[in-house]
């Protein structure tokens, strides 16, 4: 597939994607808001001669922070873009007015032509797996510095590419520079064709994380609303077909631990009201986060409907569950809850963390089930995590030391991005 090729059928297809945004919108009617940016209209008030940074959604924002921030210190203007509204939330969470902030647009001739000619920044930095074609090959015309970073290529995303090769090949080649999560993504990047000259391994940006005081100050909030020594099974990150995994397991759980209180924390917004109905369904006595009443002595399930909070919650877990680990969704990130120290127990599937699910199952930092019966594996694991509090302590100390044994990669990465400017 050639470039032109690609650029046509984009253009071909635009009111297909808008009517997907509208789709969408029809569960979260933020996607259906501040649509012009999308289509490359972007404020007049934004900065010219910047640095654009996309960060796809919310865990991608989390991930840069430290990347942005060390930019910050060094006197540049930032231009963040996101996909997702919950991304967009957090930018602003994050970072509040110290950068600016829009959706980045389709990938489609006019919309990145505009977005560009607004702001004609000096680099584009993009993360992980976002490959834009069109708009890579317009920043690469404009003589715009690219820089990818974190970038991580699993065995299935490059199955996928591989088949679209004559159209990824050569955007890979416009970067100047691909900083890559590990040695093994870097292979892969190769086998796509990168140019070795300007390809490395830098280290992943996600395990340089950091507890400020909006952190802890929610925490502080989020403790005051639990009941006092009542153990924590935090399950983070929830999709559907999760939750039922979980509540059966509960089930079996609180028979021999009645007080365990289960904090269950869907992934996504719109899928709030129907896990809480699952929970009071299936005959849990269920409280919603969002109503910020104290959980009462009885309540077994208290759902985290709210956003920007499962940091903060981490904190006040005793086990840690990262959902999306019991089918094909690849898993979340871990590595927030080991910055506590917590003991970790993950599902099979880690495929979109595979690197770090490696290190931490190396330094018996994890408890990663087999798969084959994940209700009782759950069930076994929590309990023998209840009845050795010293086995827990140390999985989560083992978590914790790969943490701080990979950290560095942001600094390394912005300072190399300044070396190009």
């Amino acid at each position: 597939m050639t470039l032109f090729l690609y650029r046509f059928l984009l253009i071909i297809i635009t009111p297909l994607l808008l009517l997907a945004l509208v789709v969408r919108s029809l569960n979260h009617p933020k996607y259906r808001q501040r649509i012009k940016e999308r289509l490359g209209l972007i404020p007049t008030t934004f900065p010219t001669n910047c640095i654009v940074i996309h960060a796809a959604s919310v865990g991608e924002v989390i991930a840069i922070k430290s990347y942005v921030d060390y930019l910050l210190t060094q006197n540049q203007h930032i231009v963040m873009t996101t996909f997702t509204p919950t991304g967009s939330e957090q930018v602003k969470k994050l970072f509040c007015d110290r950068v600016h902030h829009c959706y980045l647009p389709l990938d489609v001739w006019p919309c990145t032509w505009l977005f560009l000619r607004r702001l004609k920044p000096k680099a584009l930095v993009l993360m992980e797996t976002e490959i834009w074609p069109n708009l890579i090959h317009q920043c690469q015309k404009r003589h715009i510095k690219l820089q990818l970073i974190n970038a991580r290529l699993s065995e299935k995303s490059i199955t996928s590419y591989r088949k679209i090769k004559p159209l990824i090949t050569p955007a890979l080649q416009c970067f100047d520079q691909i900083l890559c999560q590990s040695h093994e993504s870097y292979q892969r990047f190769l086998s796509l064709e990168a140019h070795q000259s300007r390809c490395e391994v830098a280290g992943n940006l996600k395990f340089d994380l950091a507890i400020n005081d909006d952190i802890n100050a929610k925490t502080k909030h989020l403790g005051q609303l639990l009941p006092k020594q009542k153990p924590v099974w935090l399950v983070a990150s929830s999709h559907s077909g999760d939750e039922e995994i979980v509540l059966s397991a509960y089930q079996t759980l609180i028979e021999k631990h009645p007080e365990l209180l289960l904090i269950l924390v869907p992934r996504h917004p719109e899928r709030f009201e129907s896990v809480f109905t699952l929970c009071e369904t299936q005959g849990f006595n269920t409280q919603k986060r969002s109503t910020d009443a104290t959980v009462l002595a009885q309540t077994q399930v208290w759902v985290l409907d709210t956003l920007g909070e499962l940091m903060s919650a981490y904190q006040l877990a005793d086990y840690v569950t990262i959902a999306g680990t019991f089918s094909n969704i690849g898993g979340h990130n871990p590595l927030e809850p080991a910055l506590y120290k917590k003991p970790i127990i993950v599902g099979a599937d880690m495929h979109n963390f595979n690197e770090i699910n490696s290190l931490m199952n190396k330094e018996e930092g994890i408890i990663q089930l087999a798969g084959q019966a994940p209700i009782d594996e759950l069930v076994k694991e929590i309990s023998t995590l209840i009845e050795l509090p010293q086995l827990a302590k140390n999985l989560g100390q083992n978590a914790y030391k790969v943490v701080q044994q990979n950290q560095g990669a942001s600094v390394y990465c912005s300072t190399k991005l300044l070396n190009l400017l």
